[in-house]
Order: structure tokens, then C-alpha cells, then sequence
């Protein structure tokens, strides 16, 4: 039976995980105000393995990210107050780059754009089966985390950047730049096959984003482009080939 949701809040929470990068013992921060779906994912997640933190509001939400890292995040977008969207944005501009997958009634593909638009890395309607949202979530924290290493995968230059497939990781002069989980994916797929063009429908395949459709490819290169691009919108690295998808072109 599918998960639906109503509204009204409260918090149970659990002692935090650590990011280590798997997926069994993950810790995930359940965000809704409907206390019986919050009920319901805690005790559903936690019978496949998750240890769950719950928060009935952003404001809680933010309670709990202040004194523990959880590996991915379900946030309701339709909450009273600062609602998931708004919550959502906040969180990339101040650098959490964990998984986030959103909740809401509406699920229509424009929708699920404008969460991608947020900074979200998936986008789930309500109502919804349990074990769609289990392997959404098991499919994000693989690809959170930083793949095996391999002599094939070398670093890329990006200008005054430096992105590592093997670890996942954009660095520069200032450090380490925050990328989310979709981030990471969109430019490991890149990187990995650096000045070949990719088509769009290939990247969505890539990023598990075939059922959103080729426009949220779109948008993840967007955002990626503000991440590696001196300037957005006239791309060095991440070209647009126009009618066939997008090339990484490293260089200096």
C-alpha cells in the first residue's frame, strides 16, 4: 500500500551516523508534519537497516542538523512555515551537500523540476510505495558515496579547479567545494569520458533521472556549471553541443 500524507508535528530522534559512505546503517533525517507517515517511514526504514532521526518542521530539522551529520534527508515539501523548497534552498547555500529527496501531493514533472531548481537530488509524490522510496534512497547514498578507486580515473583540471573521480572531490586554491550527491554524479559521468559528448537521454540514464526527463539533466548541468564556471553563462568546461548533449572539455 502506497504512503500518503496529512499534517501535524512532533520529533523523535536517534543518535547520529557517520558519512563513511554505505548504505547499510545509514543515518536519514525524516522531515514531515504528518506525525503517522512519520511513524510509518521510521519504522519501515528502520526495518531495512536505516537509523532514522524524525523532525516535524524545518525548525526542528534544523535542530537536528545542528548537532548531527545524517546521510541523506526526506523532506516533505508542503509544511507550515518555511516548507521543503525553502528549506531545501537554505541548506545548499550554506553547503550541506547531503542526499535530499522531496515528499508533496504534486507530483507533476514541472514540479519535480522546481525541486531539482531547489538544490534537491530526487523528487517523490505523495501517495507513494515504501519500497520505491527504499530504493531511491539506497540509489543516492551509493551514488553520494566516493567510488572505488581505479587507475583508470584520472583528475581533471578545470581551470583553477581540480575534481577527483576516484574520491568524488572538487578542490581549488580555497579548498574543497561543496557539491551535492547529483552534482558529484553529473560530473563523474563527465569526467569519466572527458571531451566525448554525452546525449542527454545517456545522462539522465546515467543519473537515474529517466522518469523526470531530459529537462532535469538540464538543470543539474545549471547547477553545476555555477560550481566549475568562471562564468555560468558563457561555459569553458561544460559545453553545450547544440542537438546532440554536453562535452567536458579540462583545460586550464
Amino acid at each position: 500500500m502506497g504512503l500518503d500524507g496529512q499534517q501535524n508535528g512532533h520529533q523523535s530522534g536517534q543518535q547520529g551516523g557517520v558519512r563513511d559512505g554505505s548504505v547499510a546503517g545509514a543515518h536519514i533525517l525524516v522531515v514531515d508534519d504528518d506525525p503517522r507517515l512519520r511513524r510509518l517511514l521510521q519504522r519501515y526504514l528502520t526495518e531495512h537497516g536505516f537509523r532514522i532521526s524524525a523532525a516535524s518542521s524545518a525548525a526542528e530539522a534544523r535542530q537536528v542538523l545542528g548537532f548531527m551529520q545524517p546521510d541523506a534527508m526526506v523532506l516533505d515539501v508542503t509544511m507550515p512555515g518555511e516548507n521543503g523548497l525553502a528549506l531545501t534552498r537554505a541548506l545548499r547555500q550554506e553547503g550541506q551537500d547531503l542526499p535530499i529527496l522531496l515528499l508533496t501531493a504534486r507530483g507533476e514533472p514541472e514540479d519535480r523540476i522546481t525541486g531539482l531548481e531547489a538544490g534537491a537530488d530526487d523528487y517523490l509524490g505523495k501517495p507513494f510505495e515504501p519500497r520505491e522510496l527504499l530504493l531511491r534512497l539506497k540509489a543516492h547514498l551509493r551514488r553520494f558515496a566516493p567510488p572505488a578507486p581505479s587507475d583508470n580515473l584520472r583528475v581533471v583540471r578545470l581551470g583553477a579547479l581540480e575534481f577527483d573521480p576516484a574520491r568524488g572531490l572538487l578542490s581549488g586554491g580555497e579548498g574543497n567545494v561543496h557539491l551535492t550527491g547529483g552534482e558529484v554524479a553529473l560530473l563523474s559521468a563527465l569526467a569519466r569520458r572527458p571531451n566525448e559528448v554525452l546525449a542527454r537521454d545517456e545522462i539522465a540514464r546515467l543519473l537515474d533521472m529517466e522518469e523526470i526527463g531530459e529537462r532535469a539533466v538540464d538543470v543539474q548541468v545549471t547547477r553545476l556549471r555555477r560550481r566549475i564556471e568562471p562564468d555560468p553563462r558563457e561555459p569553458r568546461f561544460l559545453q553545450t553541443i547544440r542537438g546532440k548533449g554536453y562535452v567536458l572539455k579540462p583545460g586550464l
